[in-house]
């Protein structure tokens, strides 16, 4: 059974090229543009990661995370943050918030794959 992963992500360059990365690595690969629904999406779609944009319309992605992780369903779920701002303090706001791994945009695509295999052994 192929691994699931939720991408939550506004930029559809970006996302076409994450969903490419993983589903050539044997990902099943959902796409959502936007924040606002990301919450209920993710409880739907019951996926064994989610790799969440900071910087979202809707609804920022920490807020995201933190709703993630305020409910006991989807509290354990590993995500990855994702974001262009590499700064120290958003390093610091996603960990704090729950973050399982933090990732600055740009990465390589050896690094991106390998970091999402991580936090999801087969």
């Amino acid at each position: 059974m192929a691994r699931h992963a939720m991408l939550i992500e506004d930029e559809p360059n970006i996302a076409e090229a994450i969903r490419f990365l993983l589903h050539r690595d044997g990902w099943q690969v959902s796409v959502l543009g936007e924040g606002g629904s990301a919450e209920a999406r993710v409880r739907e779609a019951r996926p064994d990661l989610v790799i969440l944009d900071l910087m979202l319309p809707g609804r920022s992605g920490l807020e995201i995370l933190q709703g993630l992780r305020a409910d006991p369903l989807t509290q354990g779920l590993p995500v990855m943050m994702l974001t262009a701002k590499g700064q120290g303090r958003d390093r610091a706001a996603a960990e704090q918030a729950g973050a399982d791994l933090f990732m600055a945009k740009p990465f390589s695509n050896a690094e991106f794959v390998a970091a999402a295999r991580s936090l999801i052994p087969v």
